[in-house]
């Protein structure tokens, strides 16, 4: 089963493809949204720290576990820790993906239906009022779901190097030069640049707990650590790839991809006096007016939303692949792979039933398996990586060719000390404030 696992073909379709998992609508979804209602360039700068200080390193952790066990979640915290209390965490992460997918695909479905009207319809008041009526049909939502999750299944089904690096290294180079493009225009807007100039003044004094977590839990949540997408990825990946290098590349595309769509939703919606803290409604609430008044309005957000739901379609993808390629790690699952795809396929069209057909328990649901599963999946792979297996493999995984002895020491002391504590201070500081 070792010779047989999986591996990217090269270090640059690794890279494009990890970019590809993280950047997705966590970025342009979920990022505007949460700077616009966690205090603007206040929480972007604290979101920036937390992405370069904890979720880079934490990247290498879960790579190096998974090259370490060639295993997805249950196989590798069954080998780093007792095997029963590593299949349990395993399963818990693996049920948070699978919950967590269900969702994100409704999600899709509604940027699929939003991009249907900007492109054959066009945003006035009396298509908008139409619009909201169509997002609001569960059954229809649910039906384009099942095609989205149909698709992903094919990807998967063809395999890491067929399906999921082939369709990465297109799509990626595509999304960014769409949102160089789409920022380019959104800049030339009238009194847009004096808007989001203001806008990016940072203002500390109304910083509070409740940001600094929602910061880390996006800084987590955009890079898809958790134990889980990474975790399965590192697992495919050669024994002579940089970990360090690939880290460094993934987060700044993954902040790129962020920044970008800041920088083209946030001057914009400035400058048409529109709402950004709407919360998750922003992108189906506030961008149809949005497109609907600026110039050429139509076609920026037709052309936005194609490329939204590509790199969603990505992240889709490595949700299923983290179940796909780990539950045959189980020593009590005893099927093949494909018949685990066709398992996961039925299962998926259960959950998604429910967040079709009442989209508000997507708030909840974001908040349990997006933020608070993630980042604790993630503190739970370093402590199996620096813990479970020791200082002596995860620099021989992390930092091979390093030298430098003070170098190695910090970086173990980071990994196994800084990053854990950080995030236990951070959610219980958190949950003192909320209780």
């Amino acid at each position: 089963m070792m010779a047989a696992r999986q591996q990217f073909s090269s270090s640059l379709t690794t890279i494009l493809t990890m970019i590809g998992v993280s950047v997705g609508l966590g970025n342009v979804w979920r990022f505007p949204y949460m700077m616009g209602l966690y205090g603007g360039s206040a929480f972007l700068i604290i979101y920036l720290l937390f992405t370069f200080f904890l979720s880079v390193p934490a990247v290498t952790a879960e790579w190096a576990l998974g090259r370490l066990t060639r295993s997805g979640p249950i196989g590798a915290f069954s080998k780093a820790f007792n095997p029963t209390i590593g299949h349990i965490i395993g399963l818990a992460l693996i049920v948070t993906v699978t919950v967590a997918d269900s969702y994100y695909i409704v999600v899709i479905s509604n940027v699929i239906t939003t991009a249907y009207y900007s492109i054959f319809i066009g945003f006035n008041e009396s298509s908008i009022i139409q619009f909201n009526h169509t997002l609001s049909i569960g059954w229809l939502q649910y039906s384009i779901s099942l095609s989205i999750l149909m698709l992903s299944i094919y990807i998967i089904y063809l395999g890491l190097n067929r399906g999921i690096e082939w369709i990465s290294k297109f799509i990626v180079p595509f999304f960014l030069v769409l949102m160089v493009y789409l920022i380019i225009h959104a800049l030339l807007l009238e009194g847009s640049w004096e808007y989001f100039v203001t806008f990016l003044k940072p203002d500390f004094s109304k910083l509070t707990s409740e940001i600094v977590f929602a910061a880390m839990g996006q800084a987590f949540f955009s890079l898809g650590l958790g134990g889980t997408f990474l975790l399965i990825y590192g697992s495919y990946m050669k024994d002579d790839e940089n970990l360090v290098k690939g880290a460094i590349f993934t987060g700044l595309g993954d902040v790129g991809a962020a920044v970008l769509a800041g920088i083209f939703i946030v001057p914009t919606i400035l400058a048409f006096n529109l709402d950004l803290a709407s919360g998750p409604g922003l992108l189906f609430n506030t961008l149809p007016q949005l497109f609907g008044s600026m110039p050429f309005g139509r076609i920026m957000g037709s052309l936005f939303l194609l490329g939204l739901i590509l790199v969603a379609f990505l992240s889709n993808i490595a949700a299923l692949e983290v179940v796909a390629g780990s539950l045959n790690d189980s020593p009590y699952f005893k099927i093949c792979r494909n018949q685990t795809i066709i398992l996961l396929g039925i299962v998926e069209v259960m959950l998604i039933l429910p967040s079709s057909l009442y989209p508000p328990i997507i708030g909840t649901l974001d908040l349990i398996f997006g933020s608070g599963m993630q980042t604790l999946g993630s503190g739970l792979t370093i402590l199996a990586v620096c813990w479970g297996y020791g200082n002596a493999q995860t620099i021989a995984q992390v930092l091979p060719h390093s030298k430098s002895h003070l170098w190695q020491k910090v970086f173990i002391f980071w990994l196994k000390w800084v990053i854990p504590g950080t995030l236990l201070i951070v959610l219980v500081l958190y949950l003192l404030d909320n209780l």
